[in-house]
């Protein structure tokens, strides 16, 4: 373990290193995300990251974990999580066992008992045992405030969840602890998780959840940026098609659409178009892998048309 901590500390002593380090697992980042996640690491604060969807922000939590070599624990929020899917619950399974064992061994346990308000308090003896840490069933955000050399926390997609769960969240993400009425305030373990809280901004986050947290927004990348980003996850694919198809998403960001490609969906192109041997980025090739970018119906009619037109701004 000193070997592993060692290693995340040269990992993590500069906004150079983590960038070097993430680009050696294939995630190409700018210096703002770069050094949001330095900053993250030696204050101790959590990173609520906003932008689009498909920018990379599940994907920089997922990265952090392997680069940093730590467990992943991640939980996906919806509407109407509540604490025991996302922090909490008692095995009510095993305290109705426990409690039909007690009942049958109920003259064991009372024996000896003079008088009812001293066989009650024998009772309330075992009803503190039902309400222990042995009847706790540890969900993600427990379980990773419990991991013993830490982990990457994922609270993905944030912005889906309720009101009220934010407000469940805050005391993690202050105090890296939860209050449990039964048992008390169970504290994070000697090293607290680095937290990433995701969300694409489909409601306002509360300012509560925001003073608490790094805010990084992780825009669509440039050319450049987008271009670096291929040739590390798709590095196959020949120079000048990855340089067409790129810029080909570029221009398409700049057309209403109902949902503009995001990186996910260019890198997926660039899988496709490696896949279908392309060599070129050809108009009948665009029409019949135009579904691979754009998810609605309406966005591939309205670009079938705009397509001559784009390929004529993207020739050099």
């Amino acid at each position: 373990m000193v070997e592993v901590a060692a290693n995340i500390e040269e990992l993590t002593r500069s906004v150079e290193a983590i960038t070097k380090s993430l680009e050696e697992h294939k995630y190409i980042c700018s210096k703002p995300i770069a050094t949001a996640v330095y900053l993250a690491y030696h204050l101790n604060k959590p990173i609520l990251i906003e932008g689009p969807p498909g920018v990379g922000k599940t994907e920089l939590a997922k990265t952090t974990s392997d680069m940093l070599s730590l467990p992943l624990i991640r939980l996906q929020c919806y509407e109407g999580l509540d604490e025991a899917k996302a922090i909490y619950e008692w095995k009510y399974g095993k305290q109705l066992l426990y409690t039909q064992v007690l009942k049958e061994t109920l003259d064991d346990v009372l024996g000896g008992a003079t008088g009812f308000a001293e066989s009650v308090e024998r009772l309330h003896e075992f009803g503190d045992i039902f309400f222990s840490e042995e009847f706790l069933e540890p969900r993600p955000l427990l379980k990773g405030l419990k991991e013993e050399n830490g982990c990457v926390m994922l609270i993905d997609e944030v912005d889906k969840s309720d009101h009220e769960f934010e407000s469940l969240l805050l005391e993690i993400l202050s105090d890296f602890q939860v209050s449990i009425p039964e048992i008390g305030t169970i504290k994070a373990s000697r090293q607290p998780p680095l937290i990433f809280l995701t969300s694409n901004n489909t409601r306002e986050i509360s300012d509560a959840l925001k003073r608490r947290c790094i805010h990084l927004y992780i825009p669509f990348p440039d050319t450049d940026l987008e271009q670096k980003i291929i040739q590390a996850r798709v590095p196959q694919i020949a120079p000048e098609l990855r340089r067409q198809l790129v810029e080909f998403i570029q221009e398409l960001r700049t057309l209403d659409l109902k949902k503009v490609p995001a990186i996910s969906e260019t890198i997926d192109w660039a899988r496709t178009l490696l896949l279908l041997h392309a060599e070129n980025l050809d108009t009948e090739l665009i029409k019949d892998s135009l579904n691979v970018i754009l998810k609605f119906q309406e966005d591939i009619e309205n670009v079938q048309s705009e397509i001559y037109s784009i390929k004529n701004k993207i020739q050099h």
